[in-house]
């Protein structure tokens, strides 16, 4: 029986309540006014703001190209590795069609959508990896018009890295917009003409609102909430590397949880012990500090199989193993929106650079949900054709179980098909015939 050598104070809530009536309005106000809205918006928000909301391709290029080389060469490298692991994801999807009856055909077809909209965050960190992410997997995806949007914080340009990140990946129109009126401009294509059939990317409470009311008229990457990250450890593991680990992922915000599940108490104790020694050593420790204070959790549990029975309850965000024996990780974890195998593999690897995508489920969506791939752009869709002699069987069966369900039209469709093709032929249509005399 798991037991808990630290537990969460608090659980990752936000004042939902609030934020919902005031993305309720931004929106309401957005359908009313349109594109002036927006205007107003911004105008308020920015001294001697310009007017200007989209960048164009040199603007981009210009500003990007003050990056120092390094940088640059890192985030070319970040690129390659992203777009190359989604094209592969796009080439594991096939296109294929069957006959499984003779005569009948089946098959599934793979469309990209028309448009995507990327939102990339730009509040205390400049998620240039974000913009990587979401424009390149969608790019990767095939679809054919990518819009890109990110907030600026002067009102006249925008972080230089998320710029020349962006400029990689080439999306169609670059908008400097942020928060709600962002992802309403997306959703309702404004400034672009062209509204969003998907809309990704990680973001605030007032981002992941917006997109929530708006699912349905959109789709949408996931349902995201504060970033989750599960360290799986057993005795093998170093303590200070879980720590550090543990200390990476809670800098992330106030009410990011981060959790240890081990085997071991000695290591849990350790780890314990590590924690505030590690956050205390970061320039700026405030926030990890306190997620670790309110979020922290570390599970003692008897065996690796209740680690991970602990493991599919959180069904995290993250979840990193550091253990003995990693293929029966691999094969018995379940939840987990991206799985970081051995000490040599850590969470911050997928986040910037690996090639995995780090837009990933949260507040237990593992369950059901896997993170963002080609597969979020692309419809499957399917068809089917029949040849006249298929019809003998599907159409028969067809109509027999229509009217088991009640469904005479139905059943009538089917019927008349088989009364053209085969008019020599005797059918069981008792309740039709009925009907019609």
């Amino acid at each position: 029986m798991s037991e808990y050598l630290k537990k969460a104070i608090k659980t990752p809530e936000s004042d939902e309540t609030e934020v919902q009536e005031i993305v309720n309005t931004i929106l309401k106000e957005v359908q009313e006014n349109g594109e002036d809205s927006y205007l107003r918006h911004y105008g308020a928000k920015f001294k001697n703001w310009s007017g200007k909301l989209i960048l164009t391709t040199e603007e981009i290029e210009e500003r990007g190209a003050t990056l120092p080389e390094q940088i640059k060469e890192d985030l070319k490298f970040a690129y390659e590795q992203v777009y190359g692991f989604a094209k592969k994801q796009r080439q594991s999807l096939l296109e294929f069609e069957t006959e499984i009856t003779p005569g009948m055909t089946l098959g599934q077809r793979l469309i990209p959508c028309n448009t995507a909209g990327c939102y990339i965050p730009g509040g205390r960190f400049a998620h240039a990896a974000s913009a990587i992410m979401s424009i390149a997997t969608a790019r990767a995806a095939g679809v054919p018009f990518v819009v890109a949007v990110s907030p600026s914080h002067d009102g006249k340009t925008i972080n230089p890295a998320i710029l020349y990140a962006a400029s990689l990946c080439k999306p169609d129109i670059f908008m400097m917009m942020g928060g709600a009126h962002a992802i309403a401009a997306m959703a309702y294509g404004h400034f672009t003409g062209k509204p969003a059939d998907v809309i990704v990317g990680p973001g605030n409470s007032f981002v992941a609102e917006a997109k929530r009311i708006l699912f349905g008229q959109i789709g949408i990457d996931v349902f995201a909430g504060p970033t989750e990250s599960l360290v799986i450890a057993d005795h093998t593991a170093d303590p200070y590397i879980v720590a550090i680990d543990l200390m990476s992922q809670a800098e992330h915000g106030y009410d990011s949880p981060v959790w240890l599940v081990t085997d071991s108490k000695k290591l849990g104790e350790t780890v314990i012990s590590l924690m505030p020694k590690v956050i205390a050593d970061l320039p700026n420790p405030e926030v990890a500090e306190t997620a670790w204070q309110d979020y922290g959790e570390v599970i003692l549990c008897s065996d690796r199989q209740e680690m991970a029975e602990v493991n599919d309850e959180y069904a995290a965000e993250h979840v990193q193993v550091i253990a003995e024996d990693l293929d029966w990780w691999l094969a018995n974890l379940k939840n987990y929106g991206s799985l970081f195998l051995g000490e040599e593999c850590t969470v911050p690897h997928g986040d910037k650079t690996s090639g995995t995508n780090h837009i990933l489920p949260t507040k237990k969506a593992g369950r059901y949900s896997g993170g963002l791939s080609v597969g979020k752009f692309i419809k499957t869709v399917t068809y089917q054709k029949l040849t006249k002699e298929a019809n003998r069987k599907i159409g028969a069966v067809t109509s027999r179980i229509s009217r088991i369900e009640g469904m005479e039209g139905h059943a009538r469709a089917a019927d008349v098909r088989l009364r053209k093709y085969f008019p020599d032929e005797k059918w069981d249509f008792e309740v039709y015939e009925q009907k019609l005399n």
